[in-house]
């Protein structure tokens, strides 16, 4: 019984009157995400198997009018070429390198890869204050991390050894095999797994590393915290993170700082804030207070009648900003404390400042309430 055409737009995922250039895009997509190179997963491989099929049928017009036509041209005697389903292209890595080139598909070309590769970046993180965040530290950290084996300087090898070709794949870091299929013989490549893909075999391994040719070390390192810096930054010190394999080139090392919270200051960028509590005598009278700074004690100058909640500024004493000359601000809020128990000497002298004021105190009654109304408590005098 003859076999039902193939469906070869579905397979693509366009319409039958796609145009070549939505046809190519459809197969690049798809071949991005299914070559055997990129997706070891045996269904993925039979789709690539279909879509590269698909994709040399519909970019052919003689092919492409026999299906629309009804046909399939690479069933039995559909005019495929000789069991060769793929016309004018080699195979399927032909195909996948007319868009792609070598280094993605294929399975020729690529050769064995280098034992030497380049490490992989490392975290650290550190806690400062705020004195050190806004005027800059040196600082000496403990770091761990792979670095190059002394015993065989990166090699792998034991003293007086050197790597040797891989007797399984003879030096080309793959190997090949060919299966036969409904589209004919296909050909993959994998990587050798007894040399790792690297074509060389190390016979005598180092004792130290054991052909790594990096170890494991705890080292100190200096590290320059610059001022102003803000928590959550990190720096970045380059060529200071992990050795790489066959002690490649080290990555990068990227210190994460936190800043310690202060006693008394909060920081909002370059700007801090802090609160000062003053009892309500001196903010009616106004006051001088010694207030402790980053740069060491400032005198505060509260002016007369300073109510709760007003701010001062002390302009450029806040932090340096980063890479920068220019500082913030510090601000100050001021929180006027009204005393809350008074002995009898003390409650005259008030009812006698609030008389003179004209500020009235009359006793709670039923009818005004369980608060005292004060008349014109704020007014101007």
């Amino acid at each position: 019984m003859a076999q039902a055409p193939r469906d070869y737009y579905a397979i693509l995922g366009v319409s039958k009157d796609a145009t070549a250039e939505e046809i190519k895009r459809a197969y690049r997509k798809l071949a991005r995400e299914l070559h055997p190179d990129v997706n070891p997963d045996p269904a993925a491989q039979e789709k690539f198997k279909a879509v590269t099929a698909a994709y040399e049928v519909l970019s052919d017009d003689e092919k492409r009018r026999m299906v629309d036509l009804g046909g399939d041209p690479l069933s039995s005697g559909g005019g495929g070429g000789q069991g060769n389903p793929f016309g004018g292209f080699g195979g399927f890595g032909d195909v996948f390198e007319a868009f792609f080139g070598n280094a993605a598909g294929g399975g020729s070309g690529r050769g064995p890869r280098s034992r030497v590769r380049g490490g992989a970046d490392a975290l650290l993180r550190i806690e400062v204050t705020l004195a050190e965040a806004a005027f800059g530290v040196r600082r000496e950290i403990a770091v761990e991390t792979a670095v190059v084996c002394e015993t065989c300087t990166g090699t792998g090898c034991a003293a007086g050894t050197s790597p040797r070709t891989c007797d399984v794949c003879a030096g080309r870091g793959e190997i090949q095999t060919v299966q036969r299929s409904f589209l004919g013989q296909v050909m993959t490549t994998r990587a050798c797994s007894a040399c790792g893909g690297t074509g060389e075999q190390i016979p005598s391994p180092c004792p130290t590393c054991g052909t790594e040719g990096r170890v494991r070390a705890r080292r100190t390192i200096t590290i320059d915290v610059p001022a102003g810096i803000e928590d959550g930054m990190r720096i970045r010190l380059s060529g200071q993170g992990e050795v790489g394999p066959g002690g490649g080139p080290a990555g990068d090392l990227y210190v994460e700082v936190t800043e310690a919270q202060h006693d008394v200051f909060t920081r909002e960028g370059s700007d801090l804030h802090c609160t000062v509590a003053v009892p309500m005598t001196a903010a009616a009278l106004g006051t001088d207070i010694a207030l402790e700074t980053l740069d060491g004690e400032e005198k505060l100058d509260l002016r007369p009648g300073t109510q709760n909640g007003a701010v001062v500024t002390l302009r450029g004493k806040g932090v340096p900003r980063l890479r920068s000359s220019v500082r913030g601000d510090l601000h100050v809020h001021v929180e006027v404390r009204t005393p809350t128990k008074l002995d009898e000497a003390q409650e005259r002298l008030l009812r006698e400042l609030a008389a003179l004021r004209a500020e009235e105190v009359s006793v709670a009654s039923a009818h005004t309430g369980i608060f005292g109304k004060v008349r014109e408590a704020f007014g101007g005098r």
